[in-house]
């Protein structure tokens, strides 16, 4: 008989371990990730060995269970976000995917732009369009396209750049009717749209997200190997990573460098989100010095967080301000050797 009841309980505390554990709520918890070297997933062909390391760092995220729930309320370091505030209006989760993996193979097409034009190579992009990632509520767009789509063509204008897109647009009045050639599902397609100001840019425009679809063609070839890394917070540090490999100079001088920031082809380095998980996920690898966006002295800028979390957690890590490409290989330049 006391055996059997062992069984019950035995069976009931399962039960409810599954319970807990996969019983999800409306919400998303995300924690530190992990820093990854990133010569172990970009390799340039014959490139250039290094003494230090760059590091991209990383953000775990999974919905909400009751135990990740409780622990997003207790520990400093989660953080829990609303679905709604993570996704876009009706997309799925593969849609979701699917936008961070385009997000991330952007990411590595600027950076390989960067990384060879400053290293004084060739560097070929050939320009597809853009594809839509998401499409804003009550937007001129809205009915009209849908994520997946890749747009050709704006008033039979071929695209050079999402930021020739974007000029366009915006250089139309309330009112004005665009046309454009689309490609769905392998179909050419014309759609007209009427602009008007979209109220969360506060400017003309078609009310959707995007990103270039693109081809960055290199001598020598780059290859990646990020998997299911998404998002584009890595294109600082794949930009160094890439351009340290091209070049004789190892500029790493034996550092373990971390840090985050989007990248455009320009070189300019954009913010980016849970810069505190990612100072302590750096600051856990072992971290010499960790490189944060800038936004020009903004008084919130990732940089300002950065410098708080890491008092914070009293980490020895170095945190440099960068705005740019150049900012961050003039702060390493100025490195004595480990």
């Amino acid at each position: 008989m006391k055996k059997k009841r062992i069984v019950v309980y035995g069976a009931i505390i399962v039960l409810i371990a599954l319970f807990l554990n996969f019983y999800t709520l409306p919400y998303y918890v995300s924690r530190p990730g992990m820093a990854k070297v990133l010569d172990e997933v970009i390799q340039v062909e014959e490139g250039k060995d290094a003494e230090g390391v760059f590091m991209l760092t990383t953000v775990w995220m999974g919905k909400a269970n009751l135990i990740t729930y409780t622990l997003g309320k207790i520990n400093k370091y989660y953080e829990i976000q609303r679905i709604d505030d993570v996704y876009l209006e009706d997309e799925t989760d593969e849609e979701y995917h699917v936008r961070q993996l385009y997000y991330m193979e952007n990411s590595q097409e600027n950076a390989l732009e960067v990384a060879f034009n400053r290293a004084g190579l060739d560097v070929e992009v050939k320009y597809n369009g853009i594809y839509v990632l998401g499409i804003i509520s009550g937007s001129p767009a809205e009915n009209v396209l849908k994520p997946g789509d890749r747009i050709l063509s704006v008033d039979g204008k071929e695209l050079n750049s999402s930021g020739d897109f974007t000029d366009y647009i915006q250089g139309k009045n309330e009112g004005d009717r665009v046309e454009l050639t689309i490609e769905r599902k392998k179909e050419v397609l014309k759609k007209e749209v009427t602009l008007k100001v979209v109220e969360q840019i506060g400017k003309v425009g078609l009310g959707i997200s995007l990103v270039e679809d693109k081809e960055v063609f290199t001598n020598p070839k780059v290859e990646f190997n990020t998997q299911q890394i998404g998002g584009p917070s890595a294109g600082l540090m794949m930009s160094l990573e890439i351009y340290n490999q091209l070049v004789d100079e190892d500029i790493t001088k034996g550092y373990k460098i971390a840090g985050t920031g989007t990248i455009d082809p320009s070189g300019k380095v954009g913010r980016i989100g849970g810069i505190e998980q990612k100072i302590v996920a750096a600051h856990k690898s072992g971290a010499d010095i960790f490189f944060a966006p800038n936004e020009n002295g903004e008084k919130d800028s990732n940089y300002q967080m950065a410098l708080k979390t890491a008092e914070d957690i009293k980490t020895k890590m170095v945190i440099v301000p960068v705005d740019t490409f150049k900012d961050a290989l003039e702060y390493l330049d100025s490195l004595e050797p480990k």
